[in-house]
């Protein structure tokens, strides 16, 4: 059956799904003739119109309306790429934020209804305010900083940490695909992380897509985000923001603090005579972080200059990009951490309880199936 659809949201739809008309004719199967025919008249049949809203990842109802839509993320967005803001968000990013935002209202909630008390550190800290203080307050909430962990992997300090994290009332999710679509993977370019600050259910969007160490800073950058009260999405390029970006150059300074205070770091090189990439490497392996933070730390610090450290972290950040990422692995037991081990725990209760429908965690656990939380449940160790 022939439809005809506005030309413009035709096109529109293909840039959504950031694909060129060559890409949209092969993930479609027909012509780039085709395609270029559809946003030029908008007539396509109704098979081929299911076809671009799944290629472009795209609602199927957008497809019908009269002009475009504007899509604007519901969180301030300081993501940056080369010093110049990024374009239009990709639907993966949309997804995983709207599914956020959904989670994090059924938690809050949960917490009202069991008459838990809103959290103190939230919103607690005015940007300005002195890092080293702050940096010093929430090391002292969390009671835990990467260096302390036992753990030999940077997976293993990753949990340690999520799991400090996920103590104090945070909700911490670490995930590298949309849901459980695992050819939708996320791009560390795009965004590294956000926080959604809530008084009662915080959360944390850790892009696990990313190489480890960038995520334990990212973690610590959105912690410092709750404190300050501003909700935002991140993806660090130099742990230094633009001028104008007040909040966000403020949040790397703590976070920088945070993770390698910077008196301890200077007795530390006056004490070490090391060439300055062994001193990097011990640095590295002392505070548990990227060798990128530390350059930037020797940086604040004047060991190395600023051409030093531009020539320095390009060099690094082109290695790092080339790193294998994580991926694959048990569906169950992923799952906790995709979602936010505190979330599934309480979800599941609440289910197995009575007190929200099956349809409802189905849909906010991303399942479609309640043999699927079955397993879940079990694997969180809940009689089912």
């Amino acid at each position: 059956m022939k439809i005809t659809l506005q030309p413009e949201v035709l096109a529109w739809a293909r840039d959504r799904g950031q694909l060129s008309r060559e890409d949209l004719a092969k993930k479609v199967g027909t012509s780039v003739e085709k395609v270029a025919g559809w946003e030029e008249e908008g007539e396509l049949t109704w098979k081929q119109a299911e076809k671009v809203a799944a290629a472009t990842r795209t609602p199927f109802g957008y497809l019908f309306l009269e002009s475009p839509p504007e899509e604007r993320l519901p969180i301030p967005d300081f993501r940056t790429h080369r010093g110049r803001a990024v374009g239009r968000p990709s639907p993966d990013l949309i997804d995983v934020l709207h599914q956020s935002l959904r989670r994090q209202d059924w938690f809050r909630d949960y917490l009202v209804a069991e008459e838990e008390e809103p959290l103190g550190f939230v919103n607690s800290v005015d940007v300005g305010q002195s890092p080293e203080r702050v940096a010093t307050a929430i090391r002292r909430e969390l009671g835990f900083h990467p260096s302390e962990s036992t753990e030999r992997t940077l997976e293993g300090v990753l949990n340690d940490l999520c799991a400090a994290i996920e103590a104090i009332g945070i909700l911490v999710v670490r995930a590298g695909i949309v849901g459980n679509a695992t050819r939708r993977k996320l791009d560390p370019e795009e965004f590294r992380g956000f926080a959604l600050v809530d008084e009662y259910a915080p959360l944390i969007f850790v892009n696990a897509a990313d190489f480890k160490a960038a995520q334990i800073f990212t973690l610590i950058h959105e912690v410092v985000h709750l404190w300050v009260g501003q909700s935002a999405i991140f993806n660090l390029e130099n742990t230094y923001s633009p001028r104008d970006q007040r909040v966000e150059a403020y949040c790397n300074a703590v976070a920088a603090e945070y993770l390698v205070p910077i008196q301890e770091l200077r007795e530390l090189v006056q004490q070490d005579e090391s060439e300055p990439g062994q001193l990097v490497e011990r640095l590295r392996r002392r505070y548990r972080v990227s060798d990128l933070v530390i350059i930037r730390r020797l940086h604040d610090i004047g060991q190395i200059n600023r051409n030093q450290f531009k020539a320095w972290y390009e060099e690094r950040l082109d290695q790092h990009a080339d790193s294998p990422r994580a991926s694959g692995g048990d569906f169950y037991r992923n799952q906790p951490g995709r979602i936010g081990p505190r979330f599934s725990r309480a979800l599941v209760a609440s289910t197995l309880e009575g007190r929200t429908l099956i349809r409802d965690a189905l849909s906010l656990l991303g399942f479609s199936k309640v043999e699927t939380f079955r397993k879940f449940a079990s694997e969180l160790k809940f009689s089912v």
